[in-house]
């Protein structure tokens, strides 16, 4: 008897800090101001990051013209141009630059560079951690949306406590939002959806319960 007692008081004592901890965690999420549903910047010019693939095109000098990756280090090689840094410029910016590199060998090149295959560069990329079905690092894209993101990661687990999550945007300093990710995918409210920022985490907590 006396040991069934006190089995279950220590049943009930790790109840209540569960529960106790719970309520804290709930309390420090609500904390969060909500994210604003419009946050793109419409200045946004994507820049080029490790892992792009990019298509260079010479006019009239086919033979300098090729689809070339960006090496790990953010830089490129092309035939006359040698490890020229591509990451964190935009397309018309690498283009100028290439075009001065040719220039000392051809006579007023004109170079166009298209990109092909987008990573984008580590501090613009999107973040998505915990009860995620899948998470994964995603490329921003102009206008990207919390649902773009969740149908990208395969929604939430059975585990996430979705109206409890939060993005932690680093380009205003760190700053966090609360989301209602459970009231958008599971119920279709999309007045929870808000758009991304580059560079923006996405933190999905494990429910208590």
């Amino acid at each position: 008897m006396v040991s069934s007692a006190r089995g279950a008081g220590s049943r009930l004592v790790r109840f209540v800090m569960l529960a106790v901890a719970a309520v804290t965690l709930a309390g420090c999420a609500s904390s969060f101001p909500p994210a604003p549903s419009a946050a793109a910047d419409e200045e946004y010019n994507y820049v080029i990051g490790s892992g792009d693939s990019l298509n260079i095109v010479v006019w009239r000098n086919p033979e300098l013209s090729m689809s070339v990756p960006v090496r790990p280090d953010g830089k490129i090689t092309t035939p006359l141009v040698e490890d020229l840094v591509a990451q964190g410029k935009d397309t018309t910016t690498l283009a100028r630059d290439i075009e001065k590199e040719l220039a000392k060998f051809i006579r007023e090149p004109v170079v166009t560079v298209i990109a092909t295959n987008f990573s984008g560069p580590y501090s613009e990329q999107i973040r998505v951690i915990g009860e995620a079905s899948q998470p994964r690092i995603l490329p921003y894209t102009q206008k990207m949306t919390l649902l773009d993101v969740m149908i990208a990661v395969g929604g939430l687990t059975e585990f996430a406590d979705g109206n409890n999550a939060s993005i932690l945007r680093t380009g205003e300093g760190n700053k966090q939002y609360s989301v209602r990710i459970k009231d958008l995918v599971k119920r279709g409210d999309v007045s929870a959806n808000v758009e991304m920022r580059p560079g923006d985490v996405l933190i999905i907590p494990q429910s208590w319960f």
